[in-house]
């Protein structure tokens, strides 16, 4: 069981998705009765009940159970569960904040899911609209591309100074040796910390037979501890670098371990990685993002080597401060924004930037180059995605020039799909007359006149499947260049004027498409020749059968009958 109840004292203990384990202590409160119920309803909740997965979840859930309960001993209730009566709850929870309000919600509704007995209404009024609505939270946009550049640079000159300052401090520990033999040098204190680990500047002086204060006032001792070990400051810039290369989910990046790294050759990298809402995935690592990860590893090589077994996998390890023998045990958000402000990154506003780490996630997607996705529902950014999470949340979420490009694809989309939906012009007879008579919205459309119209008739701007009413319009390649487009294109072109003299080619075409159809499979025909064989079929049914049956007599069913280029070739 990934979660249970215990009896004495009364607590709970929860196992997740990936095998990490809490307690969560719920004694001392004042009515025990009533948190027991509530605790019940928690495992409901929990995975694999619900979808709490993860320690900060249940621990808010444990929260508003401690919350709940006080507040309802204090007006003097200490029944069960069962006790609990509309009017009550209603003004318990019209009093509480929003968030408490849900999570109490949950519980009373997950112990009437668990089998427990609750008064008349009390369900209905858990499960019903909240009196505090929660508002409605927006998807972070993208960062904009000079904020993105900004924190980029920053990030990759703290990284690349920092780790060449330890190279350099590793060579001059090489040839250094100890103080109190060769003097209060750089390399010979850097000697002795490559030696000794990352101590306190008392403990330093220690080991030299003199005290903090010595060690201070000669210096040096700060500055060596920094080049020789990676401190806060270049940590929090690999961590945010390893983000914007990655695009790795937060509390992914935050809980690595060097077992998650599955080396498959010098430049491949397989991470295994847990995201809280979906358990363990995997990623193949960009190349940017693999350099990184092993200049990581090489910068923090000896630093490990003064750390615990339990620690030392830890992927990512640094002190606290130069000077200092505190690990880092956590980085939080306020220590993320100081950083922002020692290194002044700014936004475009002119602020200090606001680090949203789940921001960064969605810049990289939306930088990402898209230039191989398809369209299929497979080649979504994040493979545990849904299109409709991905349109959510992602192509949503885009820069102004990302936005512009995106709504250029929908207007040619939507063009696109007005021109499959108007009939195709085909005259009966090759009769101007008969085209300015019967298309009189054509002839209004391309502003013809009669000469164009007789030149259209006539055969003068005749392409191989059609008459084109203007090749250098622009519609399928460059304006005031000639048309480039393939020979069924103009099947779907509004600028095509079908005639009885095209009745050949049209049969052509039409057994091209067939002898593809033969051998491409029928969802890649679809996509590539679906629509223009459906037009063909409607162009030539308006064609006199004699005619049709005129021009079968000169098919040879041969590729060298169309102007095909070499990989259009049937096989």
């Amino acid at each position: 069981m990934p979660t249970m109840l215990i009896d004495e004292p009364l607590g709970l203990t929860c196992v997740f998705s990936d095998g990490r384990r809490a307690d969560y202590s719920l004694d001392g409160l004042p009515n025990p009765r009533l948190a027991r119920d509530l605790a019940t309803g928690l495992v409901d909740l929990i995975h694999p009940h619900g979808t709490a997965d993860s320690d900060g979840t249940v621990n808010f859930y444990i929260q508003a159970l401690r919350n709940m309960v006080r507040t309802l001993a204090a007006q003097g209730f200490t029944g069960g569960a069962a006790q609990l009566r509309r009017g009550q709850l209603a003004e318990f929870w019209m009093s509480s904040p929003t968030r408490l309000e849900a999570l109490t919600r949950s519980l009373v509704e997950g112990y009437a899911q668990s089998g427990g007995t609750l008064g008349e209404g009390v369900l209905e009024l858990a499960a019903g609209r909240h009196f505090n609505i929660q508002p409605y939270r927006h998807t972070l946009p993208p960062y904009a591309e000079e904020e993105w550049q900004r924190l980029t640079a920053v990030c990759r000159t703290l990284v690349d100074d920092s780790y060449a300052a330890h190279r350099r401090a590793l060579a001059d520990a090489a040839d250094g040796q100890h103080p109190l033999e060769g003097g209060w040098k750089p390399g010979n204190l850097r000697w002795l910390l490559a030696r000794v680990g990352p101590v306190s500047i008392s403990d330093f002086g220690q080991h030299l037979d003199v005290s903090a204060a010595v060690v201070h006032n000669r210096g040096g001792f700060h500055d060596a501890t920094r080049a020789v070990f990676p401190h806060l400051d270049a940590l929090i810039a690999y961590r945010l670098l390893f983000g914007i290369y990655s695009g790795i989910v937060p509390d992914g990046i935050d809980d690595l371990v060097t077992e998650d790294i599955d080396w498959a050759g010098d430049s491949t990298v397989l991470l295994s990685y847990i995201k809280r809402r979906t358990a363990a995935e995997s990623l193949n690592l960009p190349r940017r993002a693999v350099r990184l990860l092993e200049q990581w590893l090489a910068h923090s090589a000896l630093l490990r080597t003064f750390m615990p077994p339990e620690e030392r996998r830890k992927l990512w390890v640094g002190v606290s401060r130069a000077g200092g023998s505190r690990r880092i045990r956590r980085i939080d958000r306020v220590a993320v924004q100081r950083w922002v402000l020692r290194h002044g990154v700014v936004g475009n506003d002119g602020q200090p930037l606001k680090i949203h780490r789940s921001r960064i996630r969605t810049t990289h997607e939306a930088m990402r180059d898209k230039s191989t996705w398809t369209g299929s529902s497979r080649a979504t950014i994040d493979p545990n995605h849904t299109p409709a999470v991905e349109g959510d949340h992602y192509l949503t979420a885009a820069t102004p020039a990302q936005q512009q490009a995106i709504e250029a694809v929908v207007e040619d989309a939507q063009h696109d799909m007005l021109r499959r939906a108007h009939p195709p012009t085909v005259i009966t007879e090759e009769d101007a007359a008969e085209l300015a008579a019967g298309y009189p919205q054509l002839v209004a459309a391309m502003d013809l006149d009669d000469a164009a119209i007789a030149e259209l008739v006539g055969g003068q701007r005749d392409v191989f499947t059609a008459a084109c009413g203007d090749q250098l319009s622009g519609l399928h390649g460059p304006k005031g260049k000639p048309c480039p487009a393939r020979p069924w294109v103009c099947l779907l072109c509004p600028l095509a004027v079908f005639a009885p003299r095209h009745a050949v080619n049209l049969l052509r075409l039409k057994a091209f498409f067939s002898r593809q159809w033969q051998q491409m499979p029928a969802a890649q025909f679809m996509a590539v020749f679906g629509p223009y064989a459906a037009r063909i079929q409607q162009v030539l049914d308006r064609f006199d059968p004699t005619v049709l049956a005129a021009g079968a007599a000169h098919i040879a069913d041969q590729d060298d009958e169309l102007p095909l280029q070499p990989e259009e070739m049937t096989a």
